[in-house]
């Protein structure tokens, strides 16, 4: 991802800058989706694996990149309850 555009890229709701997750952290969240514990904020589960993600500063939500693009819709954030 361009690094100018992560650079001005904030969380919707929370207004936190945000960062692209690691390995670890994508692989923790494609845990809990097997898991069926993975949830958007807006209590829907999240069903599909994720290949990028980017992560509020304080760890809490993460948004799915898809194509290299960023679904930072507030409903579409994902809750990271147990984000390393």
């Amino acid at each position: 991802m361009d690094k100018q555009l992560l650079d001005i890229l904030v969380c919707p709701v929370s207004g936190l800058s945000v960062t692209i997750a690691d390995s670890a952290q994508i692989e923790a969240l494609n845990s809990q989706i097997d898991n069926g514990t993975a949830r958007f904020v807006d209590g829907a589960a999240v069903t599909e694996h994720m290949q990028a993600v980017l992560i509020t500063r304080d760890k809490r939500i993460g948004y799915q990149v898809k194509d290299g693009i960023p679904i930072m819709l507030p409903e579409r954030g994902i809750e990271l309850s147990e984000a390393p």
